[in-house]
């Protein structure tokens, strides 16, 4: 069964989506912002959970409070096998800390022709925020696309203290 439901952060409303087993169990399928390119949109086949998402709800808390660095979340997220090895990487890069797509392509073992198909598959990442996509940079430091915006890149990277908070 899918369920789903809303809750409110820094970076604007988020979605969160999951599939939630006979025991009750929820895993994390989508988490996706608000205005976001290719986000899901809510079905009518969809149940509202609120209580379900209690657990992501509390390490996001925690996480946009700075007392968590990690995310301990179970997911059940259909990609291909290209795309799942890749959304794997990103698990992989340390809070606090960026990557550039020919770093990420490199360490993948992916020839310098396939740092495009590198990029479209951190695009479609499904899990914002909790897979971190946002940690990727162009190499020259560049804050290169990102599903929910540049400026939430830019947020979440200053909250993990990757770069200087930006003064507007």
């Amino acid at each position: 069964m899918n369920v789903y439901t809303g809750i409110e952060s820094p970076v604007g409303p988020l979605l969160l989506v999951g599939e939630k087993s006979a025991d009750g169990v929820v895993q994390l399928t989508s988490l996706s912002m608000d205005g976001q390119r290719y986000a899901p949109k809510v079905r009518d086949a969809w149940t509202a959970d609120p209580e379900a998402f209690a657990e992501v709800a509390r390490e996001l808390r925690e996480y946009f409070d700075g007392s968590r660095t990690e995310f301990t979340l179970d997911y059940a997220v259909a990609g291909t096998d290209f795309q799942r090895r890749v959304w794997d990487a990103l698990d992989t890069v340390p809070h606090g800390t960026t990557t550039t797509y020919g770093a990420l392509a490199a360490r993948l073992g992916l020839p310098r022709d396939r740092v495009q198909a590198l990029g479209a598959a951190i695009g479609a990442n499904p899990l914002l925020i909790v897979r971190p996509c946002h940690r990727v940079v162009g190499a020259d430091g560049s804050m290169r696309g990102y599903a929910g915006g540049v400026e939430r890149k830019q947020w979440l990277l200053a909250l993990e203290g990757a770069i200087a908070p930006l003064l507007v």
